[in-house]
């Protein structure tokens, strides 16, 4: 009797641990960009949005409550992710809203200091009076969305 194997096997090519590593690769990348859904909603700015909701049947055309005019610092502003939008505050009392979508590759804006708005991704800056672009490689300002005060609460219209 012998001791070799009735059906010997050949160990994998090259090719098949290339693609199987590419395909457990991609796995993880496509899990990691998984949807926002997935968030818990525990986070920070939800506790002030559902405490916002409930004033925001009095406000003018009854539009999401975001923030409070307190949140919100003077010749600054605050990235609301849950709403996917910046509010700002350029001047006392003047409260504007835009896209927080960096028009140059759709990143998230980060940031909001010394007058701008800022995209992590490639360092595109914008102004928070008017969302046009500071500083590229973004060539197109930040899309305005519309925004009212009632009180102390910005409300999306």
């Amino acid at each position: 009797m012998t001791s070799e194997p009735l059906h010997p096997v050949a160990p994998p090519s090259r090719r098949t641990v290339v693609a199987a590593v590419g395909a457990v690769g991609l796995t993880f990348a496509l899990n990691a960009c998984g949807s926002e859904d997935e968030e818990p909603s525990g986070a920070a700015g939800s506790a002030e949005t559902a405490e916002g909701t409930e004033g925001a049947g009095g406000a003018e055309g009854g539009g999401t409550v975001v923030a409070r005019t307190s949140d919100i610092p003077e010749g600054g502003g605050k990235v609301l992710t849950d709403h996917k939008v910046v509010v700002t505050q350029p001047t006392a009392g003047t409260f504007k809203a835009f896209s927080f979508e960096c028009t140059h590759q759709g990143c998230p804006v980060t940031g909001v200091s010394e007058g701008a708005i800022t995209c992590p991704c490639h360092n595109s800056r914008f102004s928070i009076e008017d969302g046009s672009v500071q500083k590229g490689p973004a060539t197109q300002p930040l899309p305005a969305r519309k925004v009212a005060v009632d009180g102390d609460s910005i409300t999306l219209a």
